[in-house]
């Protein structure tokens, strides 16, 4: 869903579009229980507004430059109106967008009234199937695991399963979308700990943690699963667009799918970024030198997970998106065929 994709810690790095105050003062701004459900009620009204223009720009009728100026500053008009009715300036929401998502407590608050408002599952919330049951589940394992995630009938549904319940080769038979969620998560947390290690050796063994996360045909041991942010992430991709294209999918579908598609090869071209950047934490000399290019690691660590806000306005798209952008849009796709 558009505009939920904030990047949770950016280390290292300043805040584009942050509030003056908080920049200057260091100041820790909260927001209340109403005010969280404002933005929230207010956020999903905007992302809902989004997607319908998305679609109507798509439209081969509307490619026109002047339809499509015309379209774009109908959104604008929807979303001030959505803002004025809700009580809320342009500025009050940055204030908002930027405090929950840099505030782990508060996100967790937005993101479960999100829930409630939408029925979309929480980002990174996916789970695997249960084990021995359900679509394309595997046996073996104990204990009560949720049932998979429905998803349409036929060749469509198998590709969108592939992505978000089980896939042949991954570990355990887990979707490919949670287990690039996964390793990403590895590798952004061996890069931490990269950049807090005491001696240059540590450094260069947490970097090469990083590599077997996001790309293990280059580093074949590690903490990672052996599967690959990369591999998975381009994976979701490829599955994501055969599901557009397979025979009867919805506009819907088609749309979302596209979406998800994009924003998982830019995480997977993140990856390649942060392997090539880790290969000279692993041939540094000194200390300063490994950690100036770890603190640029850790950046494009969370850019994989989050994406990156180009235009510094607190939103980030599918255009610019990772992978929290490509859970988003499989969610959207998945509740716009309101399936039981």
């Amino acid at each position: 869903m558009r505009g939920r994709s904030f990047c949770y810690t950016v280390l290292f790095a300043t805040f584009v579009g942050a509030p003056p105050a908080t920049r200057a003062q260091g100041a820790a701004p909260s927001l209340g229980k109403d005010e969280i459900a404002t933005l929230a009620k207010v956020q999903v009204a905007i992302d809902i507004a989004h997607d319908s223009m998305d679609l109507q720009l798509a439209m081969v009728g509307n490619k026109k430059p002047e339809v499509q100026e015309a379209l774009k500053e109908k959104l604008r008009a929807q979303i001030a109106e959505i803002l004025r009715r809700n009580g809320m300036t342009e500025a009050q929401y940055k204030r908002g967008t930027f405090i929950v998502s840099t505030d782990t407590s508060l996100r967790r608050t937005y993101d479960g009234l999100i829930v409630q408002l939408t029925g979309a599952p929480l980002p990174g919330g996916y789970t695997p199937p249960p084990a021995g049951g359900g679509r394309g589940g595997r046996g073996g394992g104990a204990g009560a695991t949720p049932p998979p995630i429905a998803v349409p009938a036929g060749a469509v549904g198998m590709h969108i399963g592939h992505v978000v319940n089980s896939f042949a080769d991954t570990p355990n038979g887990m979707g490919l979308l949670p287990v690039a969620f996964a390793e990403a998560r590895t590798a952004a947390q061996h890069a931490g700990l990269a950049g807090r290690a005491a001696t240059l050796d540590g450094m260069k063994l947490h970097a090469g943690h990083v590599i077997n996360a996001m790309d293990p045909t280059i580093v074949t041991t590690g903490p990672g699963l052996g599967y690959g942010m990369k591999k998975a992430s381009l994976a979701v991709a490829t599955h994501m667009e055969l599901a557009a294209k397979a025979a009867g999918a919805s506009q819907n579908v088609i749309m979302h799918a596209m979406h998800a598609a994009t924003a998982a090869r830019n995480a997977a071209a993140k990856a390649d970024q942060v392997v090539a950047l880790a290969k000279q934490v692993q041939a540094a000399a000194t200390i300063a030198e490994a950690t100036a290019l770890l603190s640029r690691i850790v950046s494009l660590c969370n850019q994989v997970i989050a994406g990156v806000d180009e235009k510094g306005d607190g939103r980030i798209t599918w255009q610019t998106g990772g992978l929290q952008q490509a859970q988003e849009h499989v969610n959207l796709m998945l509740a716009g065929e309101h399936l039981p």
